[in-house]
């Protein structure tokens, strides 16, 4: 077992997801303590959209592995869930092989290392770090959300093609094929649905208003909802994924940024490549925890967390939710988070200090500094002397929101997949390519914009995420897959005496986590490993219980809605400004992030399924 961070290679941030197209009437209360999972024998689906998972368990009854079953996902949310499935931006893929063999077609894999695909967008070489800013020095309202210069390279395509061609075992055009039916067929919209429809991101732009909203006739909930376009668009991917970067349809996307003055060209699309990078692997009470390396700041973030919480007995110091779990575990938040802000950006252009912040003694001096009974205030706070480095520059906002979406996947051989993938703000850059049918990301609102600046929710961060062309903007987005430590062969050849032995094939396969939120992101993750690991709620019961966060700056302990009123009016008392989300707005579910878990049941093998309910139209499923 690798006791910390174990580096071989180091090479969306996204604002709480709240009901944010449309209004819907807050759930009745449930108890998330009673709530169960969907269980099957082999194989699991889950994500936020019930036709999503259908073709992910479709892919998988024809003899795909868990690769095939989550492009067939990636590719279907992208027809089913406008709001963020996309082929217009772009996220991350962790993929973990449940045995020495490996997964898929790919060498990188034959040996059963796991690998993690950084799809995310990247500026256009017309990008500059004031591109934002008026004459005066000060932020153009909108101007790195709406519109065409909003948005960065898209990376789905490429990502989602690299993953089937190197680890599934099927065709492109195979798994593909229930996106494009559902494209050209259509499928049945809900009352959320069809409200998320009538999003004003969407009005704005012709085509968009065209092709969401039938030019202001909006969709009704039970209507079908096909985009015959968008099916064309998915058809000549799945026959060349090659053409949207390099042939016809790219030509048609660039001819598009042109005639609307957007940044995207033809060079830039020929640039883009996806990047394989070694996971980050830390543990947690004897587990192995891999997840997200940079450009995502989430994965380092939540080892950190762990690492704090690690000297901590959780069980004994209060049950699940319990004031006084929250205190320590929002304390850890905001240590990790101060982390964040100071020294995570784009790792192929700035050298980040992960081993350092990664180790255990680290996480030792970072405890000793919290106070059992009181907050320690953010403006107070002072890292640990004598670990990392100075910080290199002064203070950058980071911007990012809610539009993203998770889903995981375990095929019947064990293999696990967890992607995150986003747009952005919902629906992206409200900006439709036409006649191709898509939505563009807004991704190059998550770099800086201003120094000193912070964003409406408050984060700030290094000049290392400034826009620069090439470069990718720092995400909160953290799949993450939470295993036995690896079976070493300790009788095989060791060079030297003494030396540790080598493992010799993945341990057992526990949980596969991911969620939206945004800055949020970690927060949730965190939540929900904890309270499976630490708490023993089942998957169903983490997925739907109520979540709080810290973020360090602004500092403020933020609760969803439905967390108990006791227990918040206990935080303040303690000394924290709380704050539960959309308090005053009786509309309002309150929530943020959406989680799309599955566990292992240790005793029987059978896989345990959560889906978030804080939406109404998601799934999980298997056989």
């Amino acid at each position: 077992m690798r006791s910390a961070l174990a580096l071989v290679a180091v090479s969306l941030f996204l604002a709480p997801s709240v009901a944010s197209f449309a209004q819907v009437p807050a759930p009745t209360p449930v108890d998330y303590l009673a709530e169960t999972p969907t269980r099957a024998p082999h194989a699991m689906v889950v994500s936020i959209h019930h036709d999503a998972t259908d073709a992910g368990v479709e892919i998988l009854h024809q003899g795909g592995n868990a690769v095939d079953a989550a492009v067939a996902v990636g590719f279907a949310l992208a027809v089913v869930y406008p709001a963020a499935g996309n082929i217009g931006g772009g996220g991350f893929m962790l993929i973990r092989p449940s045995s020495a063999r490996g997964i898929g077609k790919d060498a990188a894999l034959k040996h059963g290392s796991p690998v993690f695909l950084d799809y995310r967008e990247e500026a256009p070489a017309a990008a500059s770090a004031n591109m934002y800013l008026d004459a005066q020095g000060n932020i153009i309202p909108q101007a790195s959300i709406t519109g065409p210069h909003a948005s960065g390279v898209p990376g789905t395509v490429a990502g989602l093609a690299y993953a089937e061609a190197h680890f599934g075992r099927l065709t492109l055009a195979k798994v593909m094929a229930p996106a494009i039916r559902l494209a050209r067929d259509g499928y049945v919209l809900s009352a959320e649905e069809a409200a998320n429809l009538q999003s004003p991101n969407l009005t704005q732009f012709p085509a968009s208003h065209r092709i969401f909203q039938r030019d202001g006739n909006f969709y009704k909930a039970g209507e079908t909802f096909k985009q015959p376009e968008l099916a064309n668009t998915l058809t000549q991917i799945a026959a060349d994924p090659t053409s949207f970067y390099h042939g016809k349809l790219a030509a048609q996307i660039a001819a598009f940024e042109a005639a609307n003055q957007g940044l995207i060209t033809a060079k830039d699309l020929a640039h883009y490549e996806v990047k394989e990078r070694t996971p980050l692997v830390g543990s947690y009470h004897g587990l192995e925890v891999l997840t997200s390396p940079p450009p995502s700041s989430g994965g380092i973030a939540l080892i950190e967390i762990l690492n704090i919480l690690s000297g901590y007995n959780l069980p004994k110091i209060g049950p699940d939710r319990s004031p006084d779990q929250v205190h320590y575990i929002t304390e850890a938040f905001r240590r990790a988070y101060m982390d964040r802000t100071d020294y995570l950006g784009d790792p192929d252009f700035n050298t980040l200090p992960l081993a350092e912040m990664a180790q255990p003694y680290y996480a030792d001096a970072w405890r000793k500094t919290i106070d059992p009974l009181k907050p320690t205030s953010s403006a107070d706070l002072v890292r640990p002397a004598g670990y990392l480095p100075d910080p290199t520059t002064i203070l950058h906002p980071q911007k990012e929101d809610n539009e993203t979406t998770h889903f995981s996947i375990v095929d019947a051989d064990g293999n696990a997949v967890s992607n995150t993938y986003t747009l952005n703000f919902g629906f992206g850059s409200g900006v439709t390519v036409d006649p191709l049918g898509f939505l563009l990301n807004d991704e190059m609102d998550d770099f800086t914009s201003k120094p000193n600046t912070p964003n409406a929710f408050g984060l700030i961060q290094s000049a290392a995420n400034a826009i620069a062309p090439g470069h990718r903007p720092l995400s909160c987005m953290s799949p993450t897959i939470i295993s036995d430590p690896p079976i070493t062969d300790l009788y095989g050849p060791i060079a030297k005496p003494g030396s540790t032995p080598t493992p010799t094939r993945p341990g057992k396969l526990r949980l596969v986590l991911g969620s939206p939120g945004g800055s949020t992101i970690m927060t949730t993750v965190a939540n929900d490993l904890i309270s499976v690991v630490d708490n023993g709620l089942n998957i169903q019961s983490a997925a739907d219980a109520p979540r709080f966060h810290h973020q360090y700056l602004p500092d403020v302990l933020q609760f969803e809605k439905a967390f108990s009123i006791p227990a918040v009016e206990a935080m303040k008392a303690r000394g924290y400004t709380t704050r539960r989300a959309a308090e005053f707005d009786e509309k309002s579910q309150g929530v943020w992030g959406d989680s799309e878990l599955i566990a292992v049941d240790p005793t029987t093998g059978e896989l345990l399924g959560g889906q978030d309910h804080r939406h109404h139209f998601g799934k999980a499923a298997g056989y």
